[in-house]
């Protein structure tokens, strides 16, 4: 449980580090889209969490490259739930 709890904060920090440094810019955009329909600053990050975790589980799991195309994808589907 421990483990799940450090892996989800550096997820988060991957986030905020996106936001922060724009880079890439879809997130800052889909963060600003998520906010505007009412969702909490925290929420949105979650969701783009997810998308992090999307592509973390493809390279780990499957020994793929991140895949910036999927990435976006999913940030400009969501709410929608990421798909793998």
């Amino acid at each position: 449980m421990k483990d799940n709890l450090k892996v989800k904060k550096v997820i988060l920090e991957a986030v905020d580090n996106q936001l922060r440094d724009n880079d890439p810019p879809e997130t800052r955009q889909t963060y600003e889209r998520l906010i505007k329909t009412g969702i909490s600053e925290s929420e949105a990050k979650a969701y783009i969490a997810k998308c992090i975790s999307v592509e973390l589980s493809n390279i780990m799991k499957n020994g793929e490259p991140f895949n910036d195309k999927r990435f976006v994808k999913n940030l400009n589907n969501l709410p929608k739930e990421p798909i793998g």
